[in-house]
């Protein structure tokens, strides 16, 4: 008889058990927490971590890693306003900021895989050139002048009672749970950062699926972008500081190993929530901005030491088990 307990399923059983921990904690210590009015607050936060955080799975699993995503977000709200100012149509300008995200995940993928540029230090460099690009675009100012109402839609718009960025975020989560759980992409994205040597000498085009990887990351941090400008109703160069922090606490929290091979969509999303809670719980609490930066630090210090001691531990009860 053989039993098997695989670290995705412990690790997610413990997040699971610490987001409702933490949901009962927020409701019992704030009375505004529960109202339906906040929880859809929490869920329009989190939309754009969970939406980047669909792409960053499937590129963490691999054994790679984006840190321009916040920078791109702002890059693609600046984007998508100016040209909405300059008499665009909406669904263009957001195409324009769109196809700029998949451009600097493009560049991205292309530093890493063809010039073999360490991941930490290609993205890190785009991570700068985007953050100065929004800059340079905008003026160092942000766009608001001459912008139609029309541009708030995909970020305070609702469809039927569901809010559109929720809505997005689900369509996103559905669309690369299939993705990762029942195609071949997802199987390689496994594959990839499990055993590299395996994969190769599988036939796989690893450069192909990184850079793949690395676009769809770019063009889902575009999306982010636009709904973030369109909830503040700016193209903000400054906004999206600090995005990348959340985006990865929530992937790894989710069960997504930094050493890849492992991690799934639906631990992302818990993990997000988890963000999310946590964030808007201080904030309806009063806890000043300086002690929640410490507290972020200290919550993505533990997801990693949480991500090692159970990996050690899923494999040595394996070990113990078999008979």
């Amino acid at each position: 008889m053989r039993l098997k307990l695989g670290k995705i399923g412990l690790q997610r059983f413990v997040i699971m058990g610490i987001f409702v921990l933490l949901f009962i904690i927020m409701s019992l210590l704030s009375p505004v927490f529960l109202t339906t009015t906040n929880l859809i607050n929490v869920l329009r936060q989190v939309s754009m971590v969970v939406i980047v955080g669909c792409g960053m799975t499937l590129l963490l699993t691999s054994g790679g890693i984006d840190l321009s995503v916040g920078s791109v977000l702002a890059l693609s709200g600046v984007i998508c306003a100016k040209l909405a100012v300059s008499g665009v149509p909406l669904p263009v300008a957001i195409l324009g900021g769109v196809a700029s995200g998949f451009i600097i995940g493009l560049l991205n993928g292309t530093l890493v895989v063809f010039f073999k540029i360490p991941f930490l230090i290609a993205t890190l460099g785009s991570m700068y050139i985007a953050r100065g690009l929004a800059y340079i675009i905008s003026g160092g100012q942000a766009v608001v002048a001459g912008l139609p109402d029309s541009f708030k839609i995909p970020g305070r718009g609702y469809v039927g009672f569901i809010p559109i960025p929720i809505l997005i975020m689900i369509i996103i989560c559905v669309v690369f749970y299939i993705i990762q759980s029942r195609t071949i992409l997802g199987r390689y994205s496994y594959a990839i950062g499990g055993k590299l040597e395996t994969a190769i000498l599988s036939g796989i085009n690893i450069s192909n699926v990184q850079l793949l990887f690395y676009s769809l990351v770019g063009l889902l941090s575009g999306v982010a972008g636009i709904i973030l400008s369109s909830r503040l109703a700016s193209g903000q160069p400054n906004t999206g500081l600090g995005f990348e922090f959340d985006v990865i606490v929530a992937v790894i929290l989710g069960g997504t190993s930094l050493s890849g091979g492992e991690g799934t969509i639906l631990g992302t999303i818990i993990g997000a929530l988890i963000v999310g809670v946590l964030n808007n719980g201080l904030n309806l609490l009063g806890v000043h901005t300086f002690y929640q930066y410490i507290l972020s630090g200290a919550t993505l210090v533990l997801a990693v030491i949480l991500d090692m001691t159970l990996k050690g531990r899923g494999i040595k009860i394996r070990h113990k088990i078999r008979q």
